[in-house]
């Protein structure tokens, strides 16, 4: 063969492997498009309440390995979804999710072994998937390492760490992650104490509905400790405080009434009859949206204390 007739043939082979190249990478994409489209359309059922057209379309995608459907599919077996409740069933898919790197189920995971849902109850395991999430920027992920080390489960307790991890879930928009982080503040604990930190903090909680962090807020104008006390302010977030947790007037409430003219009451009856919360910053995926699954056993609002 000639030089002319192998380069002639050399060019025909590359030109071969571009095209075969190219027809893989649209086969892969087509694919990849079409899991896409019925994972959407899925996950719109479910937002429906239509379950059983979401399972027709989300388990056999689970099944050929979608972690995003594995996930769905895992918080769908947790809260009876379409199917009967089954845990160990929740906890199989949300592993297979978690096992891919989908950080979401990761922290989900994490909550699982911490709660001894659906799987054994094992902090080291929930540590472990905590701190996937928590390194892939999932806020609740955040909030649940920064407890551990607040509260020394786990891991050797380290007040600075916790804070760390409080903070980037509170600047996510996490409002259990900012009361945390406003205790911390305000007791100079992990942190150096700044009561303006601990204000604001408190603040943006307070304006999500956090109750506890309203409770505080209130004492703190009750008593100025960040500036002049305002008792009508006070007045309205004790108030707000004591009506979600479905409580009677609190004794720091009744006190300050005392100290105020019936208009001041009446101004503060009427701050708290109109306030409403602040949309929360946290992003979220379309599977939140969807259920609001996952209560296989989040930590309550907050391990600390309140003041």
């Amino acid at each position: 063969m000639t030089d002319k007739c192998r380069g002639a043939a050399s060019r025909a082979v590359a030109m071969r492997r571009i095209i075969m190249a190219a027809l893989f990478a649209l086969v892969v994409s087509l694919a990849a498009s079409s899991v896409a489209q019925d994972f959407e359309t899925g996950m719109e059922a479910a937002r429906r309440g239509d379950y059983a057209q979401a399972l027709n379309e989300l388990r056999p995608l689970a099944e050929q390995g979608s972690a995003q459907a594995q996930y769905a599919l895992g918080i769908m077996y947790g809260n009876g979804y379409g199917v009967p409740p089954d845990y160990a069933e929740a906890a199989k898919w949300v592993r297979m999710a978690a096992e891919q790197g989908d950080a979401e189920a990761q922290s989900k995971l994490g909550i699982m072994y911490s709660k001894g849902v659906g799987v054994p109850h094992d902090q080291a395991e929930a540590l472990k998937w905590y701190r996937r999430a928590a390194g892939q920027g999932v806020a609740e992920a955040q909030l649940n390492l920064g407890i551990m080390y607040d509260l020394g489960a786990e891991v050797a307790q380290d007040l600075g760490e916790a804070a760390t991890w409080y903070r980037k879930a509170a600047e996510q928009g996490d409002a259990r992650a900012q009361h945390n982080l406003a205790v911390m503040y305000a007791d100079g604990l992990g942190v150096t104490q700044d009561h303006g930190e601990a204000l604001t903090w408190f603040q943006r909680a307070a304006e999500q509905g956090h109750a506890p962090a309203q409770n505080n807020l209130g004492l703190i104008h009750l008593f100025g400790e960040n500036g002049p006390r305002d008792l009508v302010l006070a007045h309205m977030w004790l108030h707000l405080a004591a009506r979600q947790l479905n409580e009677g007037p609190p004794k720091a409430r009744e006190f300050l009434e005392g100290w105020m003219t019936p208009e001041e009451i009446a101004e503060a009856e009427k701050l708290a009859r109109e306030w409403r919360p602040k949309p929360s910053s946290m992003p979220r995926s379309s599977l939140s949206e969807t259920s609001g699954a996952a209560q296989a056993g989040e930590y309550s609002p907050s391990a600390r204390p309140t003041r």
